[in-house]
């Protein structure tokens, strides 16, 4: 079957903002439909794309009875991985309404913003924390952070513009009472 959509996981993750997506290694993932993905797998990858070839859980006649899909659901209500499920419900519920074409669009402006913030804030150390902003904050909270940060941190270190633009994010999260960390 030919994948249209290779950066949008087939139970609804945005792959563009997992922190797998943006390492600069041999082992970097290309999207949860990359080749290389697919040859390992995943129980979704089994189902949906090798056995009923669809390629999202939502299209399966089965989807509103699957135990799988609503357990991984539900599971990601309370607790993350390595990569942030917080607007994993709300992402499906988006895609159901608007479509997929619709979501990619977002996601990929999603994508540029986590760019910036990992080519100007990144110290090293907040990959995955600039993953998990661009995956909770509304697109208009990154941008004004994203601008607010670079006016504050013109010709500082990179330590202190990466201390810059968390201070911003975790101001906006507290105001919003999002959580910037993974949920374990």
């Amino acid at each position: 079957m030919k994948i249209k959509y290779p950066e949008i996981g087939i139970c609804g993750l945005s792959c563009r903002l997992c922190p797998s997506y943006h390492m600069d290694t041999k082992s970097r993932c290309f999207g949860c439909k990359s080749k290389d993905r697919m040859a390992v797998g995943c129980p979704f990858i089994t189902c949906a794309i090798k056995k009923k070839e669809i390629e999202f859980c939502w299209d399966c006649q089965e989807s509103k009875i699957c135990e799988k899909w609503e357990k991984h659901r539900e599971a990601g209500k309370k607790f993350d991985s390595f990569k942030c499920y917080q607007k994993l419900e709300d992402d499906i519920a988006f895609i159901q309404k608007n479509k997929v074409p619709e979501f990619e669009k977002l996601q990929k402006i999603r994508e540029q913003l986590l760019r910036e913030m990992l080519q100007e804030f990144n110290e090293g150390r907040s990959k995955s924390y600039y993953c998990i902003a661009s995956t909770v904050l509304e697109i208009e909270e990154l941008k004004k952070a994203l601008t607010i940060a670079k006016k504050n941190s013109k010709g500082l270190e990179i330590k202190e513009k990466s201390k810059s633009l968390h201070s911003i994010l975790d101001n906006i999260a507290i105001q919003k009472k999002y959580c910037l960390k993974l949920r374990k």
